[in-house]
């Protein structure tokens, strides 16, 4: 019974530890994804507020606020600055501005929406000097040709944008091509941790069960099957040793005991009837 037990133990530990970790991995998504939602509304909203009240501005400065990809960074800065262990960036191989320029890691994540165009979305964990985190991706293409415009050669890019960010980076792009990726990065520890206390309080409160149920279960194996057993190897032990005047053995209910020891009764009425007739027919 201790090994049926030990055994359920540590298959509800394994279940429930990878049913936790799971809802923790579920948990993180959803953060990343109301965050990455947050970002593209911001992105809409320059678009379709922002830029068309700035270019009836007649002026030939260059405004980075008309850039989506600005604005939607920028309002995730003043979220770091609460929750700097969450972050958002629109990661490129040849950016405009250099700070959009992809790690190695993003490099990687970029490539994989080139080399898979179907892909529309791309999550994973990575593992860093600070903890786990997860990432949610995804890619970001030249649909409309009017991006090419800036994005083309320098010499079709506004002047005022060269001004700025020079004339290096952030040209030769083509239509439908992913030139980047929005990346969120959510981190795991909270979810992680809250998922272990959950774990080792469950397993607190199941491991006192099963003692418990282990304890009742004994008790109720002593009382019903183990002293009645023991009862009836008491008696077949006395009727062994030739004791005919024995008492016969009590059997009370219609469980499979109550059985055995009707059976018991019989055999020693049987012995006795037959120890009897020898000893007449030898008198």
């Amino acid at each position: 019974m201790l090994l049926v037990f030990a055994i359920g133990f540590a298959a509800a530990a394994f279940l429930v530890k990878i049913t936790l970790l799971d809802n923790a991995k579920d948990e993180v998504g959803l953060k990343a994804r109301i965050m990455m939602e947050a970002a593209r509304s911001v992105r809409s909203y320059t678009v379709e507020e922002i830029r068309p009240l700035v270019s009836q501005i007649k002026t030939a400065e260059f405004h980075s606020q008309t850039v989506p990809a600005y604005a939607a960074t920028e309002n995730m800065k003043r979220l770091r600055q609460k929750y700097p262990d969450y972050t958002y960036k629109e990661a490129a191989l040849n950016p405009t501005n250099p700070e959009h320029r992809a790690a190695s890691w993003e490099e990687d994540v970029i490539q994989y929406f080139r080399n898979y165009a179907d892909v529309e979305e791309y999550i994973g964990v990575r593992t860093t000097p600070t903890g786990q985190y997860l990432f949610l991706s995804r890619p970001f293409r030249i649909t409309q040709e009017g991006c090419l415009v800036c994005h083309s050669t320098p010499g079709a890019a506004p002047a005022g944008m060269i001004k700025k960010y020079g004339s290096r980076n952030g040209f030769g792009w083509k239509l439908n091509e992913v030139i980047g990726a929005q990346i969120v990065n959510v981190p795991m520890a909270v979810p992680i941790a809250r998922a272990d206390t959950t774990f080792n309080i469950f397993m607190i409160i199941l491991a006192i069960v099963f003692v418990a149920i282990w304890l009742v279960l004994n008790i109720f194996l002593h009382l019903i099957i183990i002293k009645r057993v023991n009862k009836i190897a008491a008696k077949a032990e006395e009727i062994s040793r030739g004791d005919l005047a024995a008492a016969e053995f009590g059997q009370d209910g219609k469980d499979e005991l109550s059985s055995l020891g009707h059976s018991l009764n019989l055999m020693y009425r049987s012995l006795s009837s037959a120890v009897k007739l020898l000893d007449k027919t030898q008198t």
